[in-house]
């Protein structure tokens, strides 16, 4: 995939491989058959009806993080059809800040 406006980054979670813009985190991937995208809050709201009907998305509740199964070229089409509609969600930015639901516990520093 490749997109002009992302770019290779540090993830929330820990995952080894992660893209997005100057300032959020889109795509995560979590081995080779599964990755995280940050569609935000209100895009999952819009495209619940579709994602529901899919069998290689699996939605977390309250997030506005997806994961996608990478299990046939259609995932993969699929999670590039996500990423797109993404990047395009970050123009219109969550008010409150959203973390992959895998993302690491904060280190307390005593």
């Amino acid at each position: 995939m490749s997109w002009p406006s992302l770019t290779r980054g540090r993830t929330h979670c820990g995952a080894e491989l992660g893209l997005g813009t100057a300032t959020e985190e889109i795509v995560h991937f979590h081995g080779e058959h599964e990755a995280d995208v940050h569609l935000t809050r209100a895009m999952v709201a819009r495209l619940r009806p579709a994602l529901q009907n899919s069998t290689a998305v699996r939605l977390r509740a309250g997030s506005g993080w997806v994961t996608v199964r990478l299990d046939a070229g259609s995932d993969i089409d699929l999670l590039a059809t996500l990423v797109s509609a993404a990047l395009q969600a970050t123009t219109a930015p969550d008010t409150a800040p959203d973390r992959c639901t895998r993302a690491r516990p904060a280190v307390v520093q005593r």
